[in-house]
């Protein structure tokens, strides 16, 4: 079998990266009383999909020279890795993206960039095998809650039960005879 690296992961380490450039320049900012990085973490998560008022302020944020916006727009362009038509294609990208990356000032970027070149074969392995583990992470992601509402289980049986109970698709409904019509 063959490693292939979900770009779920790939995204999440990206994603992880852009809040640490928003959080470093954030706080160069508010040395000079410039508040315009707070409260926006969510801004650059969303990114593309924000709406109505967040949509005019996330555009004002893209128009200056801030280094999250160019940390958000690397993370951005890589979105286009995954629709690359082939393994080599992917890999050419790839290198262009890693070689401007590299070559800019923001070090959290270039961390993620220097860790993808590292597990390249496994992100190149999707073009080969274009599977994903959402299906998992959202079970995962699910069992947590339960978890978390739940405040612990005395026993592991109880734990199982309401994780079979809740992401089991179970067919509830009651199978009654039919009654004869008269």
């Amino acid at each position: 079998g063959q490693i292939v690296h979900d770009r779920f992961h790939v995204s999440k380490h990206l994603n992880e990266a852009v809040d640490k450039v928003r959080r470093d320049e954030h706080r160069r900012l508010l040395e000079k009383g410039d508040e315009s990085l707070k409260h926006t973490k969510f801004l650059w998560l969303q990114g593309a999909l924000v709406e109505g008022g967040q949509a005019l302020a996330f555009e004002q944020l893209l128009a200056r020279e801030l280094k999250t916006a160019k940390a958000w727009a690397f993370k951005e362009a890589f979105v286009e890795f995954w629709s690359q038509p082939d393994g080599l294609r992917a890999k050419r990208f790839f290198e262009q993206w890693h070689d401007t990356v590299i070559r800019s000032r923001l070090e959290p970027l270039k961390k993620v960039a220097r860790m993808l070149q590292s597990h390249l074969c496994g992100l190149l392995n999707y073009f080969d095998h274009p599977i994903t583990n959402a299906i998992t992470e959202g079970f995962n992601s699910r069992i947590q809650s339960l978890k978390a509402a739940a405040r612990g289980f005395r026993r592991f049986a109880n734990y199982r039960t309401r994780i079979l109970f809740f992401c089991g698709k179970l067919d509830l409904a009651p199978h009654l005879p039919l009654a004869p019509c008269h």
